[in-house]
């Protein structure tokens, strides 16, 4: 299955809840790779390659958010797979 990159941004209540750690371990669990971190605007900026149905996976849980955040929007950004990464982390 050819690999895919995207750029997700979660909106929200999503910093100071653990949101981070709850992309990073379920990044993990998928065999993803690439990193996930705060930005200034208050969103939570995730950039990740693998398989695009991987990755799917991975946008629905980020659209729920862990049991403390409250996801009000969640953008999803398509790209080629640039190899970039080789584990998950956060920033």
């Amino acid at each position: 299955m050819p690999k895919m990159r995207a750029d997700i941004i979660a909106s929200g209540l999503v910093q100071g809840v653990g949101f981070r750690y709850f992309v990073f371990r379920n990044a993990v669990s998928l065999n993803l790779y690439g990193f996930v971190k705060n930005l200034y605007s208050g969103e939570v900026l995730t950039v990740v390659e693998g398989e695009k149905h991987l990755i799917e996976e991975l946008f629905k849980k980020i659209k729920i958010g862990p049991s403390h955040a409250a996801v009000s929007r969640c953008m999803i950004e398509w790209t080629n797979n640039k190899n970039e990464f080789t584990d998950f982390e956060i920033k």
